[in-house]
């Protein structure tokens, strides 16, 4: 068996992959299964791909654009090179905020309501007029992971703050950039892994997350002591069940591939469950929240690793 890690990227989950690549490669080495690192560079990827034979499997590390959102799965599959995870169409449908919220919504699944704006839109004026609207908002790269750009306003102080920073916030984006601005939901957030088992995917279980920062941002992912995790969920077992049933539900939904990770949020005063979106390349760090998952039921992270390699297509 011959396994290429793919990990690097040139995007703001850099790091993240390479982390993820690291606890992957000290699997195989449990394993003993060989394998080659692969740094990508989205730019040369193809080219640089074909100095290598299609018998080996390319076991995906990769996060955010390029590495989960569809285009390197294309390039695989033209290349009739085996890899992990989830297929292109899945990938996008998944990575895209936007596509993903507007497939739930076919199913009746609850998600918090929503509009798309352009970055070059965004302006102080603009985000006072949203303010107005929604009184509590989200703000959010359409296609950026780990909570990349992310932005919660709640008060008159979070927006100001925000307005002063704008111009420097902008200049990470593309002026075509899509967002999506969601209405604010209080609530409790959770997570849920769904991992395939005996060639059945299955719900691991409920993570509540208090993130200890403002925000569960990235700093909070990936900094230790930056987030509590509580597993089980300080919910009621019938929510509980139901968080395991609709991650499920929803995996299915989006034919995920091994594994995926579904967030929701859920509001105590309404009683109701929101997705908010769902991962089809979870991070497999060592504060990651499906290792984390998988730890709890008793499942090895080197299974985990098997079973993706073994499910590659």
């Amino acid at each position: 068996m011959k396994i290429l890690i793919l990990q690097g990227g040139s995007n703001e989950e850099h790091k993240v992959s390479l982390n993820t690549a690291k606890q992957i490669g000290q699997a195989l080495k449990k394993l003993k299964i060989n394998y080659k690192n692969f740094i990508v560079n989205p730019y040369t990827f193809e080219r640089d791909l074909l100095k290598y034979s299609n018998k080996y499997i390319c076991l995906n590390a990769l996060h955010g654009p390029f590495g989960e959102d569809g285009a390197i799965q294309k390039i695989l599959k033209k290349n009739k090179f085996r890899f992990t995870h989830s297929d292109q169409i899945s990938s996008a449908n998944c990575f895209d905020k936007i596509k993903s919220k507007k497939i739930v919504n076919e199913f009746n699944i609850k998600t918090p309501i929503y509009e798309i704006v352009n970055c070059k839109v965004i302006t102080s004026n603009f985000l006072l007029s949203i303010k107005k609207k929604y009184s509590k908002f989200v703000l959010k790269p359409v296609s950026s992971g780990s909570s990349y750009g992310l932005k919660i306003i709640k008060s008159n102080k979070d927006l100001n703050i925000f307005i002063g920073e704008l111009a420097k916030y902008k200049k990470n984006f593309n002026t075509n950039e899509k967002f999506l601005i969601e209405k604010y939901i209080n609530g409790i957030e959770l997570t849920v892994s769904v991992l395939e088992q005996n060639s059945k995917p299955k719900s691991l279980a409920v993570t509540e997350i208090v993130s200890l920062n403002s925000t569960y941002d990235y700093q909070a992912k990936y900094s230790k002591g930056f987030s509590k995790h509580f597993i089980p969920a300080r919910i009621s077992e019938n929510k509980y069940k139901k968080c395991l049933h609709l991650a499920l539900k929803i995996h299915k939904i989006f034919k995920c591939n091994t594994l995926s990770r579904i967030d929701f949020i859920y509001n105590k005063k309404q009683d109701k469950i929101y997705f908010l979106e769902i991962n089809s390349q979870p991070g497999m760090t060592k504060l990651s929240l499906l290792p984390e998952q998988a730890k709890y039921k008793n499942i090895k992270f080197e299974n985990i690793i098997l079973n993706l390699i073994n499910n590659a297509k």
